[in-house]
């Protein structure tokens, strides 16, 4: 008598959520940097160029001259304490609030970074190995955009396109008009406002950019941002807000105005005390921290401002757990 076959043993019934930010190197140092920008700019969805001659320009040229640059930013906000970027320690501190915040039996917490580590492929088998039969993705990107969102959605199904036993996929999509999110920046705007001793002539919304061809073949991300920051207006209409783009790369056209010259030029139109925001990164990054509140704030007062502050993303603070359990929730 044929004996029966025994399945090897697996564990199920348990619910995965995994918040998932840019990524960030694991160290400062050359070899580090220079490992995170090859995967980075490598992603297609990054770099919308011929790919056979992308590489060449960017293992001969940029992988050898930028990382130097990009070592520099981040050992001005490495948080040395810790030995890590402040974009890993908040996106982790997330996932740790959210996990008690929520606290519902046989769900389960965790983060990831699209490039570098933690990263989804890693973390994704992970949760696998725990017994969870349904994955919601939670990008940390409030304004969609090709090369962020759908960047993440494309990690995530080449990982799951491995697996034997799939779990069932939840993405959440973007939420640049949630209630709560915008609810979360005005709070966050009144609270520095109130915390300093000079009244702005403007607030600064600065998001990252995208290349103007993006959007001209119909990437939404421009349109995005102006809405987060018309909405923003409609609940602070005590001072006039601007939206900026930061972060370009290369020779070609990117969204504008750009921030670095909308610094630059703000003094002399008579707008000599402002106040920046980025409402389109969910935790304080090296772009935030280092391109706008050290670089952005010496170019403006250099070009004769007064006074110069950033609001703080909205890192782990209570406002932003619950907008993040929020959008879980709809989805589990």
């Amino acid at each position: 008598m044929k004996k029966d076959l025994e399945h090897p043993p697996i564990n199920f019934g348990k619910t995965g959520v995994l918040i998932i930010n840019l990524g960030t190197p694991d160290s400062t140092s050359w070899l580090d940097i220079r490992k995170y920008l090859k995967e980075f700019l490598s992603d297609r969805r990054v770099i919308e160029v011929n790919p056979i001659i992308w590489q060449i320009i960017l293992n001969v040229f940029i992988l050898n001259l930028r990382p130097s640059k990009t070592a520099k930013a981040y050992k001005e906000i490495w948080m040395k304490e810790e030995n890590i970027s402040p974009l890993l320690y908040y996106t982790k501190k997330q996932a740790e609030k959210l996990s008690i915040s929520i606290s519902k039996e046989n769900l389960v917490v965790d983060y990831a970074m699209r490039y570098g580590n933690p990263s989804i492929r890693s973390k994704i088998k992970t949760l696998h190995e725990m017994g969870c039969e349904n994955l919601v993705i939670l990008p940390l990107y409030p304004q969609y955009a090709a090369a962020t969102t759908a960047t993440v959605c494309d990690e995530v199904y080449r990982t799951l396109m491995k697996m034997r036993w799939q779990p069932s996929l939840k993405i959440i999509p973007h939420y640049e008009s949630d209630p709560l999110y915008i609810e979360a920046l005005v709070n966050s705007l009144n609270k520095k406002i109130k915390n300093i001793n000079w009244k702005p002539d403007l607030i600064l919304a600065s998001y990252h950019g995208i290349p103007q061809k993006y959007f001209d073949k119909g990437d939404p991300y421009h349109c995005y941002c102006h809405k987060t920051t018309r909405l923003i207006s409609e609940k602070f209409n005590s001072i006039e807000i601007k939206t900026t783009f930061q972060s370009r790369f290369g020779p070609q056209k990117w969204l504008q105005p750009y921030t670095d010259k909308a610094l630059e030029n703000l003094p002399a139109e008579g707008k000599k005390n402002v106040l920046a925001i980025c409402p389109g990164f969910s935790s304080d990054c090296v772009e935030t921290l280092e391109e706008i509140l050290i670089q952005g704030k010496e170019s403006f007062l250099n070009s004769g401002g007064e006074n110069f502050d950033m609001v703080p993303c909205l890192n782990d603070s209570e406002d932003h757990i619950a907008l993040l359990k929020s959008l879980i929730q709809k989805s589990i």
